[in-house]
């Protein structure tokens, strides 16, 4: 995905990072719509990867069932090492923890969701865009202008 941001130039996101707890799952549960939209991602060509420690013993089911990658990453420090070996430069990178300040930090694109478990003021800081939703932050990756309209100066 290539997109040109008025008054900040091109933007190219080849790989999306996923948080689990608190992200694309809240209290365990896969949020309702996060299937389809991943879905949508993917059929733009997006790599979709998650990230998680895996709190809830979860991670592998949930990822298999986004039909996605799953990377076991339990410290800020692991999830930074592990985004930089993606290319950080060309990630989007969506947590809400303090868990996911640094992958936050080395992403090219960083949105944290405010949902039910809440948002690490770090992490907040290290945001480019805040969204109520992980469906919100998935749709600003489906449709472009949305992005654009958020990010231009």
């Amino acid at each position: 995905m290539k997109v040109e941001i008025p008054g900040q130039g091109e933007l190219e996101i080849k790989t999306v990072v996923l948080d689990l707890n608190g992200t694309i799952a809240v209290r365990g549960q896969l949020v309702e719509g996060v299937k389809e939209r991943v879905d949508t991602i993917k059929q733009k060509g997006l790599r979709v990867v998650l990230f998680s420690g895996d709190t809830r013993g979860n991670a592998e089911k949930l990822a298999g069932e986004l039909d996605i990658e799953f990377i076991r990453a339990g410290t800020a420090e692991e999830k930074g090492a592990e985004i930089s070996k993606l290319d950080s430069e060309t990630c989007a990178a969506i947590g809400n923890g303090l868990i996911d300040v640094a992958k936050l930090g080395l992403a090219k694109l960083a949105i944290v969701t405010l949902q039910a478990e809440g948002i690490h003021t770090k992490a907040l800081l290290a945001a480019d865009v805040v969204v109520p939703s992980i469906n919100d932050a998935l749709d600003l990756l489906i449709d472009e202008n949305s992005l654009i309209a958020t990010l231009r100066s």
